[in-house]
């Protein structure tokens, strides 16, 4: 297991925590990679360790390599895949955490997915949902949005992204591929050249990894804007997948149309929404408001699926009304222009920076 970490002070020991505690039946070797972390992220993996050897867990070692400065998350993940030999590794972000059965789980679906399979996303919650408003409306996000997305692109064999939060990765299809690359959105632009050169991305719906969001509206932004930036990115660099034929070619194709789904919205249904707020009803009016009765609908049907199958496996989905009235009336006004200036800073070619810190 690979996990990148820079100026992860603060979390990372409960990362390594739920790593340590994870019932998988084989040994594991978890690979911490500073990145040359300028806090004492260092010194806490150290300690936590030389904790660990006191009272050691037999099946799991654990390593610590030192990054002499910042070379960004993809170059430290590649330092450590020249480590590893295994044929299939695990990627972890420094701020999951896992749940007990998640690694077994990941790597059960990994083994009994078609051949062919490149990669296998976990399913990534977030773990911060009570800390303000804009977590409680990410809450939603990531069960009704990229939860339900990424289940019903499994359905048709075409997961489009292995996130880099909690993903298996075959090693060897990932080293054909050149590992990951050094851009904004490294895990976007290598899971696509992976499906460029006909490899699968799975989706392991019951391993679970629950991830640390942000909590401002700035690293909200910076965090939205570099996931749509790397849809350029991976758009620019493997243009073949939309000649690839399979099932999952209509979810590509859909994202190609997200770049003018996003700038209308922004240009144009925002505008028109602040003008009828006036009494200008040129683009939006009250028959707008029309189309929210079929989005909660829509809304409710995904959240008692996910729910169903959030039951089956042991967890609970607590109550976050206000998150989720947040997330249906106020979180796209967020959302696309955040999105929209990542397009536009690829196109563009804005100087580039990874994170949301």
């Amino acid at each position: 297991m690979l996990i990148p970490a820079f100026e992860e002070a603060e979390s990372i020991t409960q990362t390594l925590e739920s790593l340590a505690l994870q019932d998988y039946p084989a040994p594991l070797r978890m690979i911490v990679i500073d990145d040359g972390s300028k806090d004492s992220t260092a010194r806490v993996v150290e300690s936590w360790c030389a904790t660990r050897r006191a009272d050691p867990i037999t099946h799991v070692a654990f390593e610590l390599l030192r990054l002499p400065k910042n070379i960004g998350k993809a170059r430290a993940l590649n330092a450590g895949l020249a480590l590893t030999h295994t044929d299939w590794l695990v990627s972890v972000d420094a701020d999951c955490w896992l749940r007990k059965n998640a690694l077994r789980r990941l790597i059960a679906r990994a083994l009994s997915d078609p051949p062919g399979t490149a990669a296998v996303a976990g399913a990534v919650m977030i773990r911060n949902s009570r800390e303000n408003w804009i977590t409680r409306a990410q809450e939603w996000d990531y069960f009704l949005g990229i939860g339900a997305v990424k289940r019903v692109q499994s359905l048709f064999q075409g997961v489009l992204v292995a996130q880099g939060a909690f993903s298996a990765y075959d090693r060897r299809a990932l080293q054909s591929v050149g590992g990951w690359p050094d851009t904004v959105g490294e895990d976007i632009v290598m899971s696509w050249r992976l499906l460029a050169t006909g490899g699968r991305i799975g989706h392991a719906e019951d391993a679970f990894a629950f991830t640390t969001g942000p909590a401002s509206f700035r690293q909200f932004v910076r965090q939205r804007r570099r996931w749509s930036r790397g849809m350029i990115e991976a758009f620019k660099e493997s243009p073949r997948i939309l000649r690839v034929p399979r099932l999952s070619l209509i979810f590509i194709v859909w994202n190609a149309l997200f770049p003018l789904m996003d700038l209308a919205y922004t240009c144009a249904f925002l505008p028109g929404l602040i003008a009828a707020a006036f009494g200008y009803f040129w683009i939006a009016g009250p028959l707008t408001l029309a189309v929210l009765p079929p989005g909660l609908l829509v809304n409710y049907i995904i959240y008692r699926s996910a729910r169903r199958s959030f039951q089956e496996m042991g967890l609970k989905v607590r109550a976050n009304a206000l998150g989720f009235a947040l997330y249906g009336l106020l979180y796209g006004l967020m959302l696309q222009p955040a999105c929209l200036w990542g397009y536009l800073s690829e196109l563009c070619r804005l100087p580039k920076n990874w994170g949301t810190k």
